[in-house]
């Protein structure tokens, strides 16, 4: 019997991750944090999670919250629209087993009142 090449279980998910203030994250001074998008690979959501939470441990950043989006076809079943530029770093983190920061949006303290 010819044993066949099984297919990566691996698949890319969407994290948006809360991060807290820390000494050299790299923010924009007034920051008080930031929201990133991610897309990290894993065998699972957990997996993504777990891993994109220790990398950005390891960056010097402080995360406090993940929010799970799923898989491309979890996305696009919910009718979300995905850019060819979003596809293409879904597939790299796929590619390398990585997770990659596709956005970061500081948090300014109540700029309401700025």
């Amino acid at each position: 019997m010819e044993k066949q090449k099984k297919p990566s279980r691996q698949q890319v998910y969407t994290l948006l991750v809360q991060i807290g203030r820390k000494d050299g994250d790299g923010l924009p001074e007034g920051a008080t944090g930031a929201a990133l998008m991610c897309f990290a690979s894993g065998v699972d959501e957990a997996e993504a999670v777990r891993e994109t939470v220790a990398i950005l441990k390891q960056a010097d950043t402080a995360p406090l919250d993940v929010t799970g989006y799923g898989t491309l076809a979890e996305r696009e079943a919910q009718g979300h629209d995905i850019e060819p530029d979003e596809r293409a770093l879904m597939q790299r983190a796929l590619d390398e087993n990585a997770v990659i920061v596709a956005q970061m949006t500081p948090f300014f303290g109540d700029e309401a009142q700025a």
